[in-house]
């Protein structure tokens, strides 16, 4: 996934968070399992808001952030996303808000709003209450962030058994931006959250989350900031990163058996189906995860 040498880079659409709040913040039980439950609980975009701790008003809360003009001075063009992770990240955000952007533009009606990422390391304050980086990527409605450890993806390698990857990034920072387009829509106002089992309302939200992912990876040529097209192996990446983190896998891993009555996100097979539905047509009318089966 190379980036245009040439292509202007916006580092205001990420900051840099900082890190802290040793031993707190967020209350973890049940040891090593009790981690990868919580992860399993708000890996990929879950709302994290009944679980950090903190509370959070929805005109959202302080990130501690240095100045987006940190990475600004890093990152200016595609040659430098190439070369630097923080840069490929501002990179990956750039394209898919200009996708959505254009999306929104399509519609005539509402448009797109710009939605920051941070990056953190250890922990960081949120309009949904404080978070540690135990948490993974997560996308915060109340303050309109995405939220990013960037030692996750080390994590998501070692842990849950993806090859990982710059393409693996690039799916979960498109499927966290899939769950900002649902705030935006009012979808996830309209069908609700924090339920449970293979065909609950959380479940849909997370797969269509990935379907808007793959729609992103489809058009994102389009979107200035690619050299080319994705590859194969490009794709490979993001269906192995989808696969590790589907429930069904992760329960096997840490609780020797599959229990549906407990999903969250979907399972594997689920998730990649719904990446490759919108990879396939390139359409966020195709990602109807709430009419029939999933």
């Amino acid at each position: 996934m190379d980036f245009r040498d040439d292509v202007d880079l916006d580092a205001s659409q990420v900051e840099e968070g900082g890190g802290g709040f040793p031993g707190g913040g967020l209350a973890i039980g049940g040891g090593a399992i009790g981690v990868v439950a919580l992860v399993v609980a708000l890996l990929l975009g879950v709302n994290p808001a009944d679980l950090l701790s903190g509370g959070g008003s929805s005109s959202g809360g302080s990130t501690g952030a240095r100045p987006a003009s940190d990475l600004s001075a890093q990152c200016k063009k595609g040659s430098d996303a190439d070369q630097s992770e923080k840069c490929r990240v501002v990179g990956v955000v750039n394209s898919v808000q200009a996708y959505w952007r254009d999306a929104f533009a399509e519609r005539g009606k509402e448009p797109y709003r710009i939605a920051r990422t941070v990056l953190f390391t250890n922990a960081v304050s949120t309009g949904c209450g404080q978070a540690s980086s135990a948490v993974g990527p997560f996308y915060c409605p109340a303050d309109s962030k995405v939220y990013l450890d960037l030692g996750f993806f080390a994590e998501l390698e070692s842990q849950f058994g993806a090859k990982g990857g710059p393409f693996a990034q690039a799916y979960v920072i498109g499927h966290e931006y899939g769950h900002h387009v649902q705030n935006l829509l009012g979808t996830t106002r309209r069908v609700g959250g924090g339920s449970q089992g293979a065909g609950s309302a959380s479940v849909r939200l997370e797969l269509q989350a990935d379907c808007y992912a793959g729609v992103w990876a489809k058009n994102a040529v389009d979107t200035g900031f690619y050299a080319s097209p994705f590859t194969a192996a490009d794709i490979k990446e993001a269906l192995d990163a989808a696969a590790a983190v589907g429930d069904d896998r992760i329960q096997q891993r840490t609780r020797g058996r599959v229990d549906p009555e407990g999903w969250t996100h979907g399972s594997s097979q689920q998730r990649v189906k719904w990446f490759t539905t919108g990879y396939e047509t390139g359409s966020p009318a195709r990602c109807d995860t709430f009419s029939g089966a999933i």
